[in-house]
């Protein structure tokens, strides 16, 4: 550097390392808040203008992720996960215990600014709950006496690297092996099997197999990949949605923790087979421990000639891999959500057409898979299409990881052919008197107990993942309420329909735990689902209403127990009421439009 130059800021320096390019401002916004423990309206000044961008567009993205903090935050940042199998463990009642003891209020930061506390979303812990994160640190386990010896740590100023070791312990609590978890792969060893065969006959073996997309919407695997494959474009994108925040889903935890080379080189599989240069794994901020063994893995594979240029001595087969990271949002499991938040930006769903597969990250041709998927892809490469086929049902073709959590002798990951039985399930994670499952998490299925001769399918019901069983000592209210709460917090405000409908449905689920409720809410109730499901722009907002929906159907009396009186309205007519307010009006509402083209009205 010369005599009379300006040596480079904090921020100048993170800036430099990612090449001062305005798509890796996500990246930049994590970096400097790890350098400065909060995004000061200085730093976010700074950040623009070193990245030559609109403050509005840093200030934008640094508000909209929750692990972002435009305010600061205590020197230990401890955010207890709110999903309601750490509920139904006790969690409240611990955060209260040490909120107390550390004097401080939930959501703010204590007077010397040592500490605060919080609540957050799933952390994909609930095999080994209560659980939270502390500076993005999961803690697993929590009882009074872990409490206790927290409190004292933050006391005394402990350095978090000085905490316990037994405190961040996380099992995989693996209870059911099947094709891919009893998979003993040596790395590489797909790749060369699919390289061998060539990139159409690889793509064929795919087809054969059928397999669907694991991350809960089931699109065929092979369709997708041709799609890209033959899309306008050499410069082609694979990313595996590694955003696992579906409440209840953790199984993506533990590939990514045992099995890592198997997605990575699922990865590379997609690469081949579409003719991809560069490959991005998004990685959810609560799974952020885990980023070191992960690039520790990518460095062996490069060193392995598994990634870099000519791979397997494959002249023009080029690919790598980066490690993006996620800070906190639901909504950026949606595939264009997340390439949105991979170019750094707010994640805020697309509209479709134009797809991924043809207008995906930064516009070119983007193949877009869950963890699963692209682990999977292995035991195709290894063993043929009709082989994998072979296993499961004729339309859900292979095996099904779930996340096991709540009412049950053994939580943790099972690994099933497709077609498993729920009462087969329940039998075998040690659950008992049981009351109803909820398959899929918040957005997925409430099954009763007269349901758990249905069968874990794509045709009957499909599941991301999550797999919680509630007994019959638990309130299905409460469980309705917590997911209500939790699809509200989540929203991600784009769109009227969802961000008012979601704040109505908890507004109303309130009314109702108050016990202030009539059928009136009952009823209003179903009309916003309706307007959720017929004018949302996402799959956020149309799932947000299905557990309210689903235990109003099948527990309804945990509802009208609520209710102020039984007597005390009449039934609601909405069909009635919305052609009154059309007459009145002298105009045609569009909630009644809504409402008349619903199904069922």
């Amino acid at each position: 550097m010369k005599s009379h130059e300006v040596p480079p800021t904090p921020v100048g320096r993170i800036v430099d390392r990612h090449g001062r390019h305005a798509n890796r401002l996500l990246q930049v916004l994590i970096e400097v808040q790890d350098d400065s423990g909060w995004l000061s309206p200085a730093v976010i000044t700074e950040i623009a203008r070193e990245l030559s961008i609109p403050r509005s567009r840093v200030e934008g993205v640094a508000g909209f992720y929750q692990f972002l903090h435009t305010r600061p935050v205590g020197r230990y940042h401890l955010l207890f996960a709110d999903n309601i199998t750490e509920r139904m463990q006790g969690s409240a009642e611990l955060m209260a215990a040490l909120c107390s003891k550390l004097w401080v209020e939930p959501g703010k930061v204590s007077e010397d600014g040592l500490v605060s506390i919080d609540t957050t979303s799933c952390i994909g812990m609930g095999d080994q709950g209560p659980a939270l994160l502390v500076n993005g640190r999961p803690l697993t386990r929590l009882s009074h006496q872990r409490v206790n010896q927290i409190a004292e740590l933050v006391r005394r100023e402990t350095p978090i690297e000085q905490w316990p070791a037994e405190f961040f312990r996380v099992d995989d609590n693996i209870h059911r092996r099947d094709a891919l978890l009893g998979l003993d792969m040596a790395p590489g060893a797909a790749l060369r099997a699919a390289i061998g065969a060539g990139r159409a006959a690889w793509m064929t073996q795919l087809e054969a197999s059928n397999l669907r997309g694991r991350g809960g919407a089931g699109f065929t695997t092979a369709v997708k990949w041709m799609a890209c494959r033959d899309a306008a474009g050499a410069d082609k994108v694979v990313v595996c949605n590694a955003d696992e925040g579906e409440p209840g889903t953790f199984k993506d935890r533990v590939l990514l923790n045992s099995m890592a080379d198997a997605v990575f080189e699922g990865m590379t599989l997609a690469a081949w087979a579409v003719g991809a240069s560069e490959g991005y794994l998004y990685l959810r901020g609560e799974y952020r421990y885990l980023l070191p063994a992960l690039q520790d893995t990518l460095a062996l594979r490069r060193a392995q000639n598994l990634l870099g240029r000519g791979i397997l001595g494959e002249a023009g087969f080029d690919f790598d891999i980066d490690i993006h990271l996620g800070a906190g949002a639901y909504v950026c499991g949606e595939e264009t959500a997340l390439l949105e938040s991979l170019e750094g930006k707010r994640g805020t769903p697309r509209i479709r057409p134009p797809f991924p597969v043809t207008h995906g990250y930064l516009g070119r041709p983007t193949v877009v898979n869950n963890v699963e998927t692209l682990a999977k892809t292995c035991l195709i490469a290894l063993h043929g299409g009709e082989a994998f086929a072979a296993t499961g049902t004729a339309q859900s073709t292979g095996t099904k990881l779930l996340s096991i959590s709540g009412d049950c002798a053994h939580p943790g990951i099972y690994e099933y052919p497709f077609g498993v039985a729920v009462e087969r399930v329940l039998e075998d994670c040690g659950a008992s008197d049981i009351q109803a499952v909820q398959v899929g998490g918040a957005a997925g299925v409430t099954l009763a107990g007269y349901e758990f001769h249905r069968r874990i399918a794509f045709e009957d019901v499909p599941t991301a993942g999550a797999f919680m069983v509630f007994d019959s000592s638990r309130d299905l209210f409460d469980v309705a309420r917590n997911f209500v709460d939790f699809f509200a917090h989540e929203s991600c405000g784009f769109c009227t329909p969802c961000r008012i409908g979601t704040a109505l449905l908890k507004k109303a689920m309130t009314k109702l735990a108050e016990g202030h409720g009539a059928k009136m809410d009952l009823a209003d109730i179903e009309w916003i689902n309706r307007l959720l499901r017929n004018a949302s722009h996402c799959g956020l907002g149309a799932a947000a209403a299905n557990p309210v929906v689903d235990t109003l159907l099948k527990f309804r009396p945990t509802y009208e127990q609520r209710l102020k009186s039984l007597d005390f309205e009449p039934a609601f007519d909405l069909d009635a009421a919305l052609a009154a307010a059309r007459r009145a009006s002298g105009r045609d509402d569009a909630a009644a439009h809504l409402a008349d083209r619903a199904p069922g009205s």
